[in-house]
């Protein structure tokens, strides 16, 4: 690390990044974007201009040194731009959400105390002027998209490429102001503010320094040897740490392509055509593309489909030791060549995973059927452990040791210890530097000597020194028994069969394990289809005989799996019921990052889970639920509970702490 520290002491920010890479390779292309079906190109130099010319105009609407600035909207070059442009003019950029409900921005822009705020387009700007008048510190929006905001009051309201023209315009006269501003930037000072998804509380602005997004940026950069030549889609929320140091901090260092999708609806066709390098998904996303991929072969010729599941059993078997490097046989290899040519090349590339070099999962555990899905087809996918406190990365694996059931070892830099109760603690130069505003929380989750407690429980393994986590440290409980209760490591196996979307396992200080499942209604859907069922509704869906007996099944290999462990065999699943609607952020039930929310679940379906352990057969239930528009209403349901097999084990107790 101390020659990463080096390197990094001669560019203190983002802006310096911007600078050196305009001068050094200013002709190479450092972002795309996809409009009306055109991918439009803008070189470092291009982009360092568009950046100066936003700064300019910043200063000029009265920006001061340790404003907050808010940027509410989809992957754009524009936006991406404004941080670096807020950065520049010493401003701290804090991305929220764009999915988030007017109220729910609200809360950040208001306790960070934004002054300025640079929205996508109406439909942010609406959710701003829902909220305005409890925003006590705002004072102008800047929005990108000027469709339907012409008859709009413009009093405090500024088109972005207007912002730029002024900026334009007034170099000569704010050039010496930007350049001191710019000089002014220390390696301590802020570089961004970031929201946690909220999953037990109320979101935390993270701030992070220049310090902490550099040196992580450096250290991950090396430990995969990520280049110039790389290309990334920057698809994933721009209020999420990871996207902020892909697609900025590891940007900015090496110098690679950033590249934005026209839209979400187009996302699978753009991302084949760009064809990323080094990619990351959260599980959740390789999870749809595997029931995708899975619902095309159902579509599929009895002959097609019989030679893609020999070739992936094949794949399945030596996939992961070749990718790996390990000695495998002369007939073997052959066979493996010929899946590629018919069936796993095909496949990556309709995917759009057919040149990534590195891919990277993390945000939650994956299943490890789905890893080893992916890596069975030659795609290098690995798992990191991280936080947003810790600028990303904790763990990560290295090539060769890649593996489903850990998250690697320390990354580069990063120390690491468990604690006496199992909690996982780290320390690094990309610690961050507090919560905004809220030193309780600050004290309790970092010591005086920078080491950070994750919530989670987990151990290193001996022989390897592979980190493995086990579950929130907050999650993992003891059943009745004395036997460990930890629902992640269930819920990730049922969420592998395409028919289930979402999981939520209950069992802490009960007899037994009981569990509320979601169904992948564009699966499920697509089954229905095939066999000429018809439904108006995902309720009905739902509540299908044959859909809860496909369901039931799933349930009961999982069980089978999961009494071959011997720590989590008491986790099996005795009774489940199908949800009568989907679980969502809109109804507080997950997190923007797709996170459960489980104190909120068991509250609100009290009445569910009652029925689940009473033995009621049947249970009939009212949710409130909010609309797209935020409205909102009830949904009524009698649902049916299913008892599933369970495997005789021989459970173990956790020993006493």
């Amino acid at each position: 690390m101390a020659s990463a520290s080096q390197d990094a002491g001669k560019f203190v920010s983002i802006p310096a990044l911007l600078d050196r890479n305009a001068e050094q390779f200013g002709d190479k292309a450092a972002y795309r974007e996809k409009q009306y079906g055109i991918w439009q190109t803008w070189t470092w130099s291009e982009a360092r201009k568009e950046i100066r010319n936003l700064a300019r105009g910043l200063i000029n609407m009265g920006v001061n040194k340790g404003d907050f600035i808010a940027i509410i909207g989809s992957n754009r070059p524009q936006l991406y731009w404004s941080m670096t442009a807020a950065q520049m003019v010493g401003a701290v950029p804090v991305p929220l959400y764009q999915d988030s409900a007017a109220e729910e921005m609200a809360y950040v822009l208001d306790h960070c105390g934004a002054r300025f705020i640079i929205a996508e387009d109406q439909e942010q700007v609406d959710k701003v002027i829902e909220v305005q008048d409890t925003l006590k510190q705002f004072e102008h929006m800047i929005y990108l998209d000027p469709r339907g905001m012409r008859k709009y009051d413009h009093t405090h309201l500024h088109d972005y490429s207007h912002v730029q023209e002024t900026g334009h315009g007034l170099r000569d006269e704010l050039n010496p102001e930007l350049a001191r501003r710019q000089g002014e930037i220390t390696y301590d000072d802020t570089c961004v503010m970031l929201y946690t998804s909220g999953t037990t509380g109320k979101p935390k602005g993270v701030v992070l320094s220049n310090r902490n997004i550099i040196e992580t940026s450096i250290a991950s950069s090396e430990f995969d040897t990520l280049r110039r030549g790389e290309e990334v889609l920057a698809y994933l929320p721009m209020a999420w740490v990871g996207d902020f140091i892909f697609s900025i901090g590891q940007a900015y260092w090496t110098g690679f392509c950033v590249n934005c999708p026209e839209s979400e609806e187009t996302l699978l066709t753009d991302l084949r055509e760009i064809g990323p390098t080094y990619y990351f998904a959260p599980p959740r996303v390789f999870e749809t593309q595997l029931t995708s991929v899975m619902i095309r072969m159902e579509d599929a010729t009895k002959f097609k489909k019989k030679l893609f599941d020999v070739f992936m059993a094949h794949a399945r078997k030596v996939g992961g030791d070749i990718l790996d490097g390990k000695p495998v046989g002369f007939g073997d290899r052959v066979k493996y060549w010929l899946g590629e040519l018919f069936i796993y090349g095909p496949l990556k590339n309709t995917l759009g995973l057919s040149r990534v070099r590195v891919g990277y999962t993390a945000g939650e555990a994956i299943g490890p059927e789905i890893f080893s899905f992916y890596r069975s087809l030659g795609i290098n996918l690995k798992q990191l452990y991280g936080q947003t406190e810790a600028g990303v990365f904790i763990t990560q694996q290295p090539d060769g040791e890649v593996r489903a059931d850990t998250v690697g070892v320390p990354s580069p830099g990063v120390e690491v210890r468990i604690a006496d109760n199992g909690e996982v603690f780290y320390r690094s130069p990309g610690v961050f530097v507090e919560y905004y505003k809220n030193p309780e929380s600050t004290a309790s989750t970092k010591d005086a000597e920078g080491w950070v407690a994750t919530g989670d429980a987990g151990f290193f393994e001996p022989d390897t020194g592979h980190l493995r986590i086990i579950d929130r440290a907050k999650d993992v409980g003891k059943m009745a028994d004395g036997s460990m209760f930890a629902p992640k490591y269930v819920e990730n196996k049922l969420k592998f069969y395409p028919n289930i979307l979402e999981a939520v396992v209950f069992g802490n200080g009960r007899d037994r394990c009981c569990a509320f499942i979601n169904i992948d209604l564009s699966a499920v859907g697509n089954w229905a289809e095939r066999n000429n069922i018809a439904y108006s509704s995902y309720q009905e869906l739902a509540g299908h005989p044959q859909v809860m007996a496909t369901i039931q099944e799933h349930v009961e290999e999982v069980n089978k799996s999961v009494a071959e462990d011997d720590m989590l065999s008491g986790c099996q699943i005795h009774r489940f019921l199908i949800l009568h609607k989907e679980l969502d952020a809109d109804d507080g039930e997950m997190t923007r990052t797709r996170k459960v929310r489980r104190r909120i679940i068991e509250e609100k379906y009290n009445d569910l889970i009652t029925a689940l352990y009473d033995g009621s057969e049947k249970v009939s239930t009212r949710t409130e639920v909010t609309y797209e528009d935020g409205r909102k209403g009830y949904i009524s349901a009698t649902l049916e509970i299913r008892d599933a097999k369970v495997v005789p084990v021989q459970t173990k107790p956790i020993a006493a702490e």
